[in-house]
């Protein structure tokens, strides 16, 4: 079924490859699959990129903070552009663009090449704001969250693959002839040439909207002009439920990069776990993008059936809460079987709290969704840099008074007092951390839409058609 005014698809058959609509979700979704694995693409070589490049762990930490950093900026600015130059454009020069630092990440040399580079390579994590841009204007209103989730949510699930794909890629190209020292190298480069290679599919088959491209559209005088874009965005930024979701955002996507992050080495030094097995703990985790954040979604959807945009976003700070008290009690336990549990359930919620953000965010203003999404979206990476930053205070503080405690005791004990400390350090950012994530989901009670926004939403059944009556539309190159 279509919407017979938009042409913007009401149900996600995601078999009917026939339909624009359908062949860019899909397009979409696999493009920031694989950006979200070259983003993170590094993160099953660190040891050895430590020992090659001879980082210190002050720079091993940097590198972390500088990967989520650019990704700031970067969607900040691509969601104005996804506005006026339409998401086609955006993501094609993004992916190919993002591709030269990945690239160049496996030619570095130096700790400061590599640092650059992480934090160029952080770019390509804009790709997000893109997915969820192009899916807004694919989907109605009745399907837009469960189909920003389930994008987004798949997308994600590049961070989690990277775990198996890079190294199955190195294994490869060891079979080649490369030394092992340098598979690692070889694995980046192979990763952005992929990326490369999906923006020349991205700008041949997809388009902009059901009904055309940007450019065709307002030659035709069918969508704003550069002014009224202008006054778009200026608005955008005035409005209080921006940077509320931005907040919102923060504190559900921007923690799940940073418990994602630490999370390996916390599980070895509070539950005594081998690295492998803590490995393979968080990969489950970020696996289950698959379901998680399309639940967050389609609740979204159901609550904003039964109660409107006000039941949209009710959900959304009832998943918040409970997120927030989930990790406050992960923090406390020790035991590795509740534990598993708890975060278990924490990878659930945060991950739904992520689907329901955007199943809000597309009614914040129709006319520049891509500027909401981008700033939304650039509050994640806000949150994950201060939510780094403060486990890393914590920690790092820990660990030298740890040090100089033990020092002359021999360097078994040294080691052994360094994890411990380490594991209350980062125990406490988590209990801090699950506080503010309360707080914010409190904070997303106060966003309000107007009877208006309201009437909208509520009339969005009443024109559809039958998608199979309709003629395919065809891919405007």
């Amino acid at each position: 079924m279509v919407n017979s005014e938009t042409l913007k698809a009401t149900k996600l058959n995601l078999l009917d490859f026939k339909t624009v609509q359908i062949r860019t979700f899909w397009i979409t979704a696999i493009s920031f699959f694989l950006c979200f694995f070259a983003w993170f693409g590094i993160v099953p070589f660190m040891p050895d990129v430590v020992k090659d490049l001879g980082l210190s762990p002050e720079q091993k930490w940097n590198s972390i903070i500088l990967a989520v950093s650019g990704t700031v900026f970067a969607r900040l600015l691509i969601g104005k552009l996804c506005d006026k130059y339409g998401p086609r454009l955006c993501y094609t020069w993004l992916l190919m663009l993002g591709a030269i630092p990945v690239i160049l990440c496996g030619l570095v040399q130096t700790p400061l090449q590599f640092l650059i580079c992480r934090l160029f390579i952080g770019f390509i994590g804009a790709a997000f704001v893109i997915t969820q841009v192009h899916t807004s204007l694919m989907f109605d209103s009745n399907i837009v969250g469960t189909a920003n989730a389930t994008s987004a949510g798949w997308g994600n699930l590049g961070g989690g693959a990277n775990r198996l794909g890079m190294p199955i890629i190195a294994a490869i190209v060891v079979g080649f002839g490369v030394e092992d020292a340098n598979a690692w190298r070889y694995s980046m480069i192979v990763a952005g040439v992929i990326c490369f290679l999906m923006g020349v599919v991205y700008y041949f088959f997809t388009q902009d909207t059901p009904k055309g491209n940007f450019k065709d559209l307002k030659a035709k005088g069918e969508m704003v002009t550069a002014k009224k874009e202008e006054v778009g965005f200026l608005t955008v930024l005035k409005d209080y439920r921006t940077w509320i979701l931005f907040f919102v955002y923060a504190a559900c996507f921007g923690i799940e990069l940073t418990v994602y992050g630490t999370m390996d080495d916390y599980l070895q030094n509070t539950f005594q776990l081998k690295r492998i097995t803590a490995g393979n703990i968080v990969l489950s985790f970020a696996l289950m993008n698959i379901f998680a954040r399309t639940l967050g979604g389609y609740f979204g959807d159901k609550f904003g059936k039964l109660k409107g945009l006000k039941g949209r976003v009710l959900f959304l700070a009832f998943i918040l809460v409970i997120q927030g008290f989930v990790l406050i009690t992960f923090s406390t336990i020790t035991s590795i079987s509740v534990g598993f549990v708890f975060l278990i359930l924490f990878s659930l919620s945060v991950q739904m709290a992520e689907g329901a953000t955007f199943s809000v965010v597309p009614f914040i203003n129709k006319k520049a969704i891509g500027s909401v999404s981008g700033i939304v979206g650039a509050g994640g990476n806000v949150g994950a840099f201060l939510a780094a930053f403060l486990l890393k205070s914590k920690s790092a503080t820990a660990e030298k008074a740890a040090i100089l405690a033990n020092e002359g005791l021999g360097a078994e004990a040294i080691s052994t007092a360094q994890s411990a400390a380490a594991s209350s350090a980062v125990s406490s950012g988590y209990f801090i951390i699950g506080i503010m994530v309360v707080l914010v989901g409190f904070l997303a009670l106060t966003i309000r839409f107007s009877k208006e926004e309201n009437k909208i939403d509520e009339s969005i059944n009443e024109s559809t058609v039958d998608v199979d009556k309709l003629t395919p539309i065809k891919v405007q190159a």
